[in-house]
């Protein structure tokens, strides 16, 4: 697990990540709720823009080591381009996976009203896979990891606004409502509700099952494409 091992160190010793991966994480926590809507307090409402937030920082990483020629000079290494994307991946899904636990009990000790705490658990891993794999195929279309991060910057605030996680998708004009529904986080969104509303479980597992559709789509278009 060397290339595993290698990602988790080149994460930690960007400094400009700690942010992103320790204090926004945190932060999150302690914001307020309000009466209406969100149903759930700020932070875990907009939780899931942090994720793909942190998604395209991660493996923005890929690209970096096609611009050194790392991915080129696998073809003499003893390692597979498979053994070098799973353990990348591998190593982002840790520190994704540690952000959800760190943001659903710290809520939990902080006295936040999270409902069903477990199962916004479950929904906030499942949507950072979706995030992961939606990043690492967006990533494949660029050579430039600064263009590919401003690019998607602007994507995340208009998937965020027309999934439900910045406003409600009621709210949108008829269209965009329909529209919305592609969008992983409306998913995300549907989830959300689901924990603090819903009632049947097959509803969970079906928004559950539609976003691991999504992070197998683009995880297969980001393999296929290659970062190199």
């Amino acid at each position: 697990m060397t290339i595993f091992t290698f990602a988790l160190k080149r994460i930690f010793r960007d400094k400009s990540n700690l942010a992103s991966l320790t204090l926004f994480p945190i932060a999150a926590i302690f914001l307020p709720a309000n009466d209406n809507w969100p149903l759930l307090p700020y932070g875990y409402q907009f939780f899931g823009v942090l994720i793909l937030f942190v998604a395209i920082r991660l493996t923005g990483l890929l690209i970096d080591d096609r611009q050194k020629g790392v991915v080129k000079r696998l073809a003499a290494a003893p390692v597979t381009h498979f053994q070098y994307l799973f353990q990348n991946l591998l190593a982002f899904s840790v520190i994704v996976i540690a952000q959800c636990i760190l943001v659903i009990a710290g809520g939990v000790m902080y006295g936040n009203e999270l409902y069903e705490p477990l199962w916004l658990l479950v929904l906030f891993l499942v949507f950072s896979f979706t995030a992961i794999a939606f990043t690492l195929a967006w990533n494949t279309l660029y050579r430039n990891k600064e263009t590919s991060f401003l690019i998607f910057m602007a994507v995340i605030m208009i998937i965020a606004m027309l999934g439900g996680l910045i406003l409600p998708v009621d709210m949108l004009p008829d269209t965009l409502e329909k529209i919305a529904v592609i969008f992983p986080t409306y998913w995300l969104a549907e989830g959300i509700e689901w924990v603090v509303l819903g009632e049947n479980i097959g509803d969970f597992l079906l928004i559950n099952g539609v976003l691991l559709l999504y992070a197998l789509l683009f995880l297969i278009i980001g393999s296929i494409r290659r970062i190199g």
